[in-house]
């Protein structure tokens, strides 16, 4: 449990790359980055594994960079988004519960849930066990209104608040977050994207 959020709180940010059409089309992958920073200023480490285009396992690669890395001083996971790699939908309670840490999900847009409902039921067959992920993670909360918002597991609303002032740096997203969407963007592409 976090007491006080610290400004060099260690946080892991994960974000995916981009993938085409054609990936989606053949099973391809994608890379998944994780960014450990204290607070909004240092960068600690970078994590990375391969996931599946809209496959099942983001929250066990989450749950295997996190729990086989060398940083045993982490605070909070944050996550852009619950959906990876398209459909590959992280599960934060389990994420949450293997790890032993708290997360939070930060989220530019408000997702329409009822579209996204649709998409799972129209184009996977397992779409019900999707969408109850999706239905798990929790309300979606404003922090800024209009322009973020997210969800959490295993910590306060207000601390995790707390937690996303502290580690921005030149955006409303989180520094974590937008140095592993640069990052993932890079590898997958060959240059960053714009956050």
């Amino acid at each position: 449990m976090i007491r006080n959020v610290k400004p060099q709180i260690r946080v892991i940010g994960f974000d995916d790359g981009t993938f085409s059409f054609k990936s989606k089309m053949e099973g391809g992958k994608t890379i998944l980055i994780g960014v450990v920073m204290k607070g909004s200023q240092d960068v600690v480490g970078i994590l990375s594994r391969w996931i599946e285009v809209d496959g099942t396992d983001a929250t066990e690669k989450m749950i295997d960079a996190v729990v086989n890395s060398r940083f045993k001083d982490l605070r909070v996971i944050m996550l852009k988004g619950i959906t990876y790699a398209g459909f590959n939908i992280v599960n934060i309670e389990k994420l949450s519960r293997k790890t032993g840490l708290p997360v939070i999900v930060v989220i530019r847009k408000k997702p329409d849930l009822k579209a996204m409902e649709d998409v799972l039921r129209k184009h996977f067959r397992e779409a019900e066990e999707r969408i109850e992920l999706l239905r798990k993670s929790g309300k979606i909360r404003e922090l800024i209104p209009g322009k973020l918002f997210y969800q959490t597991y295993g910590i306060e609303p207000k601390t995790a608040e707390e937690v996303i002032i502290t580690t921005q740096k030149s955006s409303l997203i989180p520094e974590p977050l937008r140095l592993a969407h640069m990052i993932a963007s890079a590898v997958m592409t060959g240059e960053s994207k714009r956050e």
